[in-house]
């Protein structure tokens, strides 16, 4: 029986490069290097066919990690709620105003890179406040 030891989480989205690089920002990902032969990520789209040239692109976690993430263009826009989202993880171990001046400063962050802001949901009896946030093409993720 073969184990899962690795995941990669993957969006749709309009422009995958765009979306990528706004979450290398947010959770301090890099763009890996280019295939061996090629000079850059632009070289390598240069070689696809046009329909396929900037539809795909990907970020990893210079440490190894978190997940590879994987963009890919989809023809069709977003129509409702994500069914899955990622959280950002904001001020670990912190509690009460503590936490919720961490979430605040990592929101207004995120807002400068072109992040919308959402609802603010307060603590739960764990302690876990979370601000709703939503990426650079509207798909959700929780500030927690």
């Amino acid at each position: 029986m073969t184990s899962v030891r690795q995941v990669q989480v993957t969006f749709d989205c309009a422009e995958p490069e765009r979306v990528a690089r706004f979450w290398c920002e947010v959770l301090g990902y890099v763009v890996p290097p280019p295939p061996e032969g090629f000079a850059s990520w632009d070289d390598v789209d240069r070689q696809l066919p046009p329909e396929r040239q900037g539809s795909a692109f990907a970020c990893v976690d210079p440490d190894g990690v978190g997940p590879r993430l994987f963009f890919q263009r989809v023809p069709e826009g977003k129509v409702v709620k994500n069914r899955v989202h990622l959280d950002v993880r904001v001020g670990t171990g912190l509690v009460g105003e503590e936490r919720l001046a961490a979430l605040e400063s990592e929101c207004a962050r995120l807002v400068e890179l072109g992040a919308v802001r959402g609802q603010l949901l307060l603590a739960d009896e764990h302690n876990e406040s979370c601000q709703v946030m939503q990426d650079v093409e509207g798909n959700e993720f929780c500030l927690d």
